[in-house]
């Protein structure tokens, strides 16, 4: 299994350019399963995630061609609606597959993803709209399995703020008769980069990016080429390593208008920020202010941002208080960076980070995709090696991660 070795010390100086981002890839290549024409997708991450998602497509008779980040999905041969448990268990994005089958096919089978190691992500939002929309939904021996001959336009209300339900629930009333509102709608830029998409596919869509949305079903969608959005997680963890270390770097293909309240707290601690159509220029001072932080739906704080200030917070002047409200047990990596000097103390949902002048290299374990980014950003700036294991978790979600970080200036390698 596959580790990485960093050692710390050297400042982040230069340019990087940002991929595409993940959390809009995955959903906009189950759209593909709304229509019989291909769908080109343009500026698609290589990540594991997306690899995996291209499988349980491809099983299901989607035709699939790949040229460097361009990604052409053909949904005509579609003839098996099921998605088993062997690919779902290691991607909870694979349950965006149920809406498009459901509004396509009439019938869908998808695997339940089961646990998750930041906390309980449960479906039951996707079934209650569902159901809400005429489906039959049952769950029996593991899988969710929906069957409508013809969906109906329903008013939908979801107990929480979900993002993949809000997708789901689009995607799905895209093909259904007469009118679906969702309220509580999930308000991401992701959210609204697959509402673009949809709607060049003849989709009829107002009100994304606000907690109301409206859709009127319409007959057949087509295909069309679209561009998926720079991935906001990645260019704010860039943003981060960069503020830990002093450094002074300048991201290319991405865009500051998704990031507001994380730059906004960056420049709290010190940072200069400078952001252009697409550009964001960071130089950090020499050393930065704790600032505390509160992870609440877009556009407040992303809950997939709190663990890199942790790390940053970890070597600022004075103490940070940090508390996450939507996921139960995102505080694992807290442990990891204790094991690299870290002074932080747990209490619930809260975490007080007071910063250390130094932190000191050692073998760490990742517990997730976000929590591997702080222990990344900890490395960078730990006296002496750091040894990241199970970094796996890492090609889940960041492209070329140690070739952006070397071009940067940081002594980091991937080994055996």
């Amino acid at each position: 299994m596959d580790k990485l070795l960093i050692e710390g010390g050297q400042r982040l100086t230069g340019e990087a350019a940002i991929s595409g981002a993940k959390n809009a890839a995955l959903p906009l290549l189950t759209a593909a399963l709304l229509t019989r024409e291909p769908l080109v997708l343009t500026n698609v991450p290589a990540l594991n995630d997306i690899g995996t998602m291209l499988k349980l497509l491809a099983q299901m008779g989607v035709r699939i061609e790949r040229d460097g980040d361009t990604v052409t999905l053909d949904a005509a041969g579609l003839d098996n609606p099921v998605a088993p448990y062997e690919l779902v268990k290691t991607m909870r994005a694979s349950v965006l597959v149920l809406g498009p089958l459901a509004a396509r096919c009439g019938e869908a089978k998808v695997s339940l993803p089961g646990g998750c190691a930041i906390g309980a992500r449960p479906v039951d939002q996707h079934i209650k709209g569902l159901t809400a929309m005429g489906a039959e939904v049952t769950v029996e021996h593991g899988y969710v399995h929906a069957k409508s001959p013809k969906l109906k336009g329903a008013r939908l209300f979801t107990d929480m703020v979900t993002v993949t339900g809000t997708e789901n629930l689009m995607m799905a009333a895209c093909l259904a008769d007469g009118e679906t509102v969702i309220e509580n709608a999930a308000r991401e830029p992701e959210v609204v980069d697959l509402a673009n998409c949809l709607i060049a596919m003849g989709a009829r869509i107002s009100g994304a990016g606000t907690d109301v949305i409206r859709i009127q079903g319409v007959e057949s969608l087509r295909g069309t080429t679209h561009r998926i959005m720079p991935d906001r997680i990645e260019t704010g963890t860039y943003l981060c390593a960069a503020a830990a270390t002093g450094g002074d770097i300048r991201l290319t293909n991405t865009s500051g208008c998704y990031l507001d309240a994380v730059i906004d707290k960056l420049m709290d601690a010190g940072c200069q920020v400078e952001s252009a159509r697409d550009t964001i220029r960071l130089k950090a001072p020499q050393r930065l202010t704790a600032v505390s932080i509160r992870t609440s739906p877009y556009p407040a704080f992303p809950t997939d941002m709190q663990a890199q200030f942790m790390a940053i917070n970890a070597v600022a002047e004075g103490t940070a208080v940090i508390r996450e409200t939507i996921f139960e047990n995102r505080f694992m990596h807290a442990v990891e960076l204790i094991r690299l000097g870290a002074d932080i103390k747990i209490d619930g949902n809260t975490a007080f980070v007071t910063g250390r002048s130094r932190l000191d290299g050692a073998t760490v374990m990742a517990t997730d995709l976000r929590a591997s980014a702080s222990l990344v950003i900890a490395g960078l700036v730990a006296q002496g090696e750091t040894l990241i294991e199970r970094i796996y978790h890492l090609d889940r979600g960041y492209e070329g991660l140690e070739q952006k970080l070397a071009a940067l200036g940081a002594r980091v390698r991937r080994v055996k």
